[in-house]
């Protein structure tokens, strides 16, 4: 089983864009026929996970907020950006890099955007310009070394 964190940014977004932010060694293009466009690079052996970019439209997203809440967001059209990671990170190396990588992407683009853990929890949010940290303990625990957001 693996740790996933997807990034969400609403728009219609070249997907070679975003690629350039969290994968700038390069990406390679899906050949599955039929399916919607999908770029990935295996950064495994630099950043400690894979990666996967795709775009979508009428979107719909909830995970659930701090308070135990549930949020939801429902964007026109979308870019979603999914790390891959393993369940063990036994240098604790592979999520300061997600998370750095997440901070170039929103440095890079001025989109809305959201972070989700495994489709659950939400762990960042950024509407209208204003970035909000949700989920403060996982902030903390994960990368009480590094401040990169």
């Amino acid at each position: 089983m693996a740790i996933e964190y997807r990034v969400t940014l609403a728009g219609n977004i070249p997907l070679e864009q975003v690629a350039e932010l969290v994968a700038p060694e390069g990406v390679e293009e899906s050949t599955q026929p039929g399916d919607p466009r999908l770029l990935g690079a295996d950064l495994t052996h630099t950043s400690g996970y894979s990666l996967s970019i795709y775009a979508g439209s009428n979107g719909y997203f909830d995970a659930e907020d701090d308070d135990g809440s549930q949020w939801e967001w429902e964007p026109d059209s979308y870019v979603n950006i999914v790390f891959h990671m393993p369940k063990d990170d036994s240098l604790r190396a592979t999520t300061p890099n997600m998370v750095a990588a997440v901070a170039r992407i929103l440095a890079g683009r001025p989109e809305d955007a959201a972070l989700v853990l495994n489709g659950n929890w939400l762990l960042l949010t950024r509407v209208a310009g204003t970035l909000r940290k949700h989920r403060p303990a996982w902030w903390d625990n994960h990368l009480s070394t590094i401040n990169t957001i």
